[in-house]
């Protein structure tokens, strides 16, 4: 399913020095792109994040892409 990354990505200076996070969190990009990479799947990652939800994490995908 394709996501706009735009719409659930932001980056500002004041928070987490500008790094890419979730819209709303303080959850960044590259720890979801970390969990993925050693192969946790979403339900995982929601269960440790149950704040996410599995369109966040597609964005974070799309993001890297």
């Amino acid at each position: 399913m394709p996501v706009n990354w735009r719409e659930y990505i932001v980056s500002t200076p004041d928070v987490l020095r500008g790094k890419p996070r979730i819209k709303g969190t303080r959850i960044p990009v590259s720890l979801i792109l970390g969990y993925l990479a050693v192969g946790k799947t979403q339900d995982e990652i929601i269960n440790e994040f149950p704040d996410l939800s599995k369109n966040q994490i597609a964005a974070c995908l799309d993001y890297a892409r």
